[in-house]
């Protein structure tokens, strides 16, 4: 990448891009290059957007977030690098211990959302919180990863499109609507019950049922699953999963604070729980046990009033908390201290009880007083019995913070169920009328349980089974649906596996049990989902591999051919052919060229030039003779003396350069009559001839009588005889 960074290995793929590991060879450090997928490059302005979001996530400097060092784009490739975390990630600690304990689970979340917190207040949203963006290094620092990415990637889609994993999806994403910083804190609440409880909360056949329940349904509270869970995890979980998302944490930040004064108030008992045993060996299997039936997330859990207003943080109370005060009354109405509603014993702690009675003839509701705030409070306030206050002692007894939390919630449960309680009525009225009045309401309160137990026993509310309608035609499904007692409504959806027109499955699914006036939903598949193969013919090899990745497309069978134009590794076909609808996985078979087929090189040294030149014609090369003529004792003149190359292959019109022979160098003989033999010999063979001495009575003397051939030219190498004596 701009030759500045060195690729060592491929750390992940995701849906987006492909993780490396690389090194910066300018700063000599390791970096993790994430390298975009080729089909998000398609939009002109990408890139455009791409290196603003790149430029916004890098001024954000917080050691709970993975930085951004650097962005840019060689050829059609975009990449950004950013900092290397050396270790794992939280999908990994979930996949490997399940449920974790909530001491254990709030302290890995606690850094994710402070990160998040600083990211909200820079104006930033992640739009893509899970678990795999959780990076946990080696020593022991926690991050999260992928800042500026989703938003980058988001602004090149439909209004309609779902950027994210489905699992994390908060309903208003799901929608199509605007997301904020409080589509991250929904995420992060799902990320919460899955580190609790080992399970996501919706989980489906096919990705379009969870979206469905993240829009339908509620997240249950952990404690479903996890017994003895406290209550004030359950209420974090729920304040942040909220459907609605004004009832959840406005930013990181708000959720940051209360999860550390929750984290400060537990007791190590509730810190520490361990989750059951059947739940920790289901997640050490791969599998975890059905809380309940699918897109409740978890059994419901008891009944209880809320503890707090939408968009307020658990155990506290919100705006227009004390709107149930007694109003004032007006001249002529007299107000007086009655004895508590609820049982004969209050809390300490617990605020009185006042009855408003009006002169109007009307009935009396008990009527909450706002609660002294404890740092005030002088001690528990008794009800009052009608005696004086001298009556009843009041001695304070300290109460810790998680008590006066626990004191302050029932508190505000039962002054809002009181504030609803009618306690008596103050006119006394006709006693036939009185009668009367009880029979109709006898009547009403018959015909009413007539109606809702015919409702609930036979009619639209009694509950049924949902059959089992996969891979049937629709008018079957509908059939068995109806036959059943609901109504249904479908679905187009694409689907590998199931025929175009048939069933792939219902929401909700087979098998449930659920009231007959509930909605089922019919998946109908449009059959596999089709692509268009890319034009593979003029790439490279290598870039073909990676044009498949990105299509998603396997390779298929890769076969070689010579080809005298096309540079070798070049694609020169591909079938099925570019621009061809199949649908994900489809191999593509290729066809490579293997560059220009190699000619072995003839030997024609010795023989005569015209018919060397025909054989190497004759191969397909090209013969050129040298200019230069050399004499050669061995070889006549017009043969050829040698050849370059004079071995090894060559391709189709390349040159085989020939030197012809002169034949024989002619060299005079001198005359050496009446030399010494040894003087002679030296002196002829240094001229290259080759000496034969024939010895006259012995020879003597030594000296050269006679000399045959002398004082002439003659080939070099010839044979010259002295006879000497």
């Amino acid at each position: 990448m701009d030759n500045r960074y060195q690729v060592k290995s491929r750390l992940a793929r995701g849906g987006m891009s492909t993780v490396y590991v690389a090194t910066d060879q300018r700063l000599d450090r390791d970096v993790a290059l994430k390298v975009l997928h080729p089909h998000l490059v398609n939009d002109g302005n990408f890139l455009d957007r791409l290196a603003r979001e790149a430029r916004a996530a890098a001024k954000l400097s917080h050691p709970h977030v993975v930085g951004v060092l650097d962005q840019g784009h060689d050829g059609d490739t975009a990449y950004l690098v950013m900092e290397y975390i050396k270790g794992h990630t939280l999908r990994d600690v979930i996949n490997s211990k399940g449920a974790l304990s909530p001491r254990l689970a709030l302290a890995l979340i606690d850094p994710v959302v402070e990160g998040l917190g600083a990211a909200h207040a820079a104006g930033m949203i992640h739009r893509d919180v899970k678990p795999e963006n959780v990076l946990i290094a080696d020593d022991g620092r926690i991050k999260i990863g992928d800042f500026g990415l989703a938003r980058a990637v988001t602004t090149t889609t439909s209004t309609g499109a779902l950027i994210g994993t489905v699992a994390y999806l908060s309903p208003e994403l799901v929608l199509g609507k605007a997301a904020d910083a409080r589509s991250d804190i929904y995420a992060t609440g799902i990320m919460l019950f899955e580190m609790l409880t080992g399970r996501q909360p919706f989980e489906g056949d096919v990705p379009i049922q969870v979206a469905y329940q993240h829009v339908n349904s509620t997240v249950g509270a952990p404690s479903g699953l996890v017994p003895g869970l406290a209550e004030e995890v359950d209420e974090l979980v729920q304040w942040c999963t909220a459907s609605d998302p004004e009832q959840r944490p406005v930013d990181g930040n708000a959720l940051l604070a209360e999860l550390r004064h929750i984290r400060t108030n537990l007791t190590d008992s509730e810190l520490d729980l361990q989750p059951p045993a059947a739940i920790q060996a289901a997640a050490a299997a791969g599998t975890v046990p059905d809380a309940g039936p699918r897109g409740t997330g978890a059994p419901p859990a008891p009944a209880r009033m809320p503890s707090r207003m939408p968009g307020s943080p658990p155990g506290q109370g919100g705006p227009g908390a004390q709107e149930n005060q007694a109003t004032q009354t007006s001249p002529g109405n007299h107000t007086e201290l009655l004895a508590p509603i609820h049982g004969d014993e209050v809390p300490r702690g617990r605020p009185t009880e006042v009855i408003s009675r009006t002169s109007n003839p009307t009935t009396v509701f008990a009527t909450p007083v706002s609660p002294t705030p404890a740092s005030s409070r002088p001690g528990p306030v008794l009800p009052s019995y009608g005696f004086d206050d001298d009556d009843a002692e009041a001695a304070p007894l300290p109460l810790s913070k998680r008590e006066q939390r626990k004191l302050d919630r029932h508190a505000q449960k039962e002054r809002s169920r009181a504030a609803a309680t009618p306690v008596r009525t103050l006119r006394e009225g006709n006693s036939r009328r009185r009668g009367a009045l009880w029979i109709v309401v006898l009547v009403l309160l018959a015909l009413l349980a007539t109606g809702a137990g015919w409702f609930f026993g036979m009619g639209p509310g009694s509950p049924g089974t949902v059959p089992v309608v996969a891979n049937r035609t629709v008018a079957e499904a509908q059939r068995l649906l109806r036959d059943a007692g609901f109504q249904s409504s479908t679905q187009d959806v694409f689907d590998d596996d199931v025929k175009a027109g048939l069933v792939v499955g219902s929401e909700p699914g087979a098998g449930t049990e659920i009231r007959k006036f509930q909605p089922v939903s019919l998946f109908v598949s449009k059959g596999p989902q089709l692509f268009p193969l890319p034009q593979l013919t003029g790439k490279t090899l290598d870039a073909s591999k990676e044009a498949l990745n990105g299509a998603e497309m396997a390779l298929g069978r890769v076969t070689g051919k010579f080809d005298e134009e096309i540079p070798a590794g070049t694609v020169l076909g591909q079938a099925p052919a570019a621009g061809t609808p199949v649908r994900h996985g489809t191999p593509v078979s290729l066809t490579v060229s293997k560059g220009p087929q190699p000619i072995p090189v003839p030997d024609v040294r010795g023989q005569d030039q015209e018919e060397a030149v025909r054989s190497i014609e004759a191969a397909g090369l090209k013969a050129v003779v040298a200019d230069e003529t050399v004499h050669d004792r061995n070889v006549p003149k017009g043969a050829v003396v040698s050849q370059e190359p004079a071995s090894g292959t060559l391709t189709r019109g390349q040159t085989v350069t020939l030197t012809i022979s002169e034949g024989p160098k002619l060299v005079k003989v001198p005359n050496y009559i009446g030399k010494q033999v040894r003087e002679a010999r030296e002196a002829l063979e240094k001229r290259g001839f080759e000496v034969r001495v024939n010895e006259v009575l012995g020879g003597f003397f030594g000296t050269v009588r006679d000399q045959d051939p002398v004082d002439t030219e003659v080939p070099e190498g010839s044979v010259i005889t002295l006879t000497v004596v």
